[in-house]
């Protein structure tokens, strides 16, 4: 990997839409990156990054790539697996806490491990595991790894269906195919749906997911937005609830990748419709709720990173319902992995290694 000395703007277009009035300018702040996964903003204005292949690294407001940081835990590293989603306890200013999520175990017997851990300068402190997905599988493919803080605090994480157990999703008590909700410390939720485990895992908060790779908050409201990978199309957007069934493999507007249909049904009683859903696949990866000043015309719009379309999804949310799409970004040529709402409201993209492009982080800015 190269460090990129100072900060490189790239003037890649000046993109004018005069229905919506958004001018933005696309600045590279860093450069030559090796399959980045994930984003998160710190106090100083540095970023800290994860990385598929097992890394965690600082990359300064000025550009500069740091070595990776020490005592990071050991991941299972194959085809999907590695590091996924890195964030910030939200508290950090005073306990520097940060949370991780990465495939952990081995060929025969892996899942996705959280720890957290106190960030000191270039190394992690007190590294400690504070969940792992107990049931276990033989496959290093679907695993989820989306992390979330809502706004009570508690934290949200999406696991996969491992490709090969797809009927999990629809198992309560199994914590694949779903979206898990825990405490900081580890522990479960009272209000979680199944918390005392009568009907379910006392940490699944939603069941039914595929491959759900994205998380994203409207802070003002609460609500929380997932997206996940159908199979052969099936892309779905999702309003998250607790309890609610969103029906892999049950029912789905995808088909298998041999063109026989996975299910009959796209729709049943007792299942929640998506958002939105994508025939063909578009892929999505990483997603911000944008509530930011700098660009108030996309305000209240889900921003949805495409990897098959090599751009980022504009999806208008009106009183909960997607009213309309619209495509950004696509002069970058590259997949989108990531994409975050930074404090300074400016919008922040991480664009993995495509073809001989390396991988990229990038600012989204106005034009003015």
């Amino acid at each position: 990997m190269k460090f990129t000395k100072s900060l490189f703007v790239l003037y890649l277009s000046l993109l004018v839409t005069p229905a919506l009035g958004a001018d933005y300018k696309l600045e590279i702040i860093a450069d030559d990156l090796e399959m980045p996964w994930s984003l998160t903003f710190l106090p100083d204005g540095d970023f800290l990054v994860s990385y598929l292949d097992g890394e965690i690294r600082r990359i300064t407001a000025a550009g500069e790539e740091g070595a990776p940081l020490k005592n990071t835990p050991e991941t299972y590293r194959k085809s999907q697996g590695g590091y996924f989603d890195v964030v910030l306890d939200p508290d950090f200013n005073s306990n520097q806490t940060i949370y991780l999520a990465f495939a952990h175990g081995t060929p025969e017997a892996n899942g996705v491990r959280i720890i957290k851990a106190v960030l000191k300068n270039e190394e992690l402190e007190n590294v400690t595991p504070i969940f792992t997905v107990k049931d276990r599988k033989d496959t290093p493919m679907h695993y989820g790894g989306k992390l979330l803080f809502a706004n009570d605090g508690t934290l949200l994480l999406t696991t996969g269906d491992g490709f090969d157990y797809r009927e999990a999703a629809q198992d309560p008590f199994n914590q694949m195919g779903k979206i898990v909700r825990l405490n900081r410390d580890g522990s479960v939720p009272v209000n979680n749906p199944f918390a005392n485990g009568a009907d379910g895992d006392p940490f699944v908060y939603s069941s039914g997911h595929r491959n759900p790779q994205g998380l994203a908050l409207d802070a003002s409201t609460g609500t929380v937005y997932m997206h996940e990978h159908g199979p052969q199309g099936g892309d779905e957007v999702n309003q998250v609830d607790a309890g609610a069934n969103f029906g892999w493999p049950v029912t789905s507007y995808g088909v298998n990748y041999t063109g026989a249909k996975v299910t009959p049904f796209e729709t049943l009683d007792g299942i929640t419709p998506p958002l939105k859903y994508w025939t063909p696949s578009i892929a999505p990866s990483g997603m911000t709720f944008y509530a930011g000043a700098s660009f108030p015309a996309w305000q209240g719009s889900l921003l949805v990173g495409a990897l098959v379309d090599k751009d980022v999804k504009r999806l208008t949310v009106t009183n909960g319902k997607i009213t309309n799409q619209e495509s950004l970004f696509a002069e970058i040529g590259q997949r989108i992995r990531d994409i975050r709402t930074g404090p300074d409201g400016m919008i922040y993209l991480l664009a993995e290694n495509t073809g001989d492009k390396a991988g990229k982080l990038i600012r989204v800015t106005t034009s003015q």
